[in-house]
C-alpha cells in the first residue's frame, strides 16, 4: 500500500493498524489450527501427557494443515499475478 500522501504519524498510524490485522489474524488462525488439531486427536483424558496416538495424530494435523495453507497462499499469489497481468 502506498501511504506517501500521508503525513508521518499517519503513516505510522496505518502501519499499526495493518500490524494489528496481521495479528489478529494470525492468532485466528493458530486457535483454528489448535482447535481442530485438539478436537480431532485428544480424546482420552485420564492423563494429563498426550498419549503417542495422540502426539503423532498432532503432529499430523499441524503439518497437514501448514502445508494446505501454503498451497492456498500459493494459489492465491498466482491468481493475484494473473489479475495484476490482465489489468495492464
Amino acid at each position: 500500500m502506498d501511504f506517501s500522501n500521508f503525513s508521518s504519524s499517519e503513516q505510522q498510524a496505518m502501519h499499526r493498524v495493518i500490524e494489528q490485522k496481521q495479528m489478529k489474524d494470525f492468532m485466528r488462525l493458530y486457535t483454528g489450527l489448535v482447535e481442530r488439531c485438539f478436537e480431532s486427536c485428544c480424546n482420552d483424558f485420564t492423563s494429563k501427557a498426550l498419549s503417542t496416538k495422540e502426539e503423532t495424530c498432532v503432529t499430523n494435523c499441524t503439518l497437514k494443515f501448514l502445508k494446505h495453507s501454503e498451497r492456498v497462499g500459493a494459489r492465491f499469489t498466482e491468481e493475484n499475478a494473473k489479475m495484476m497481468g490482465q489489468q495492464k
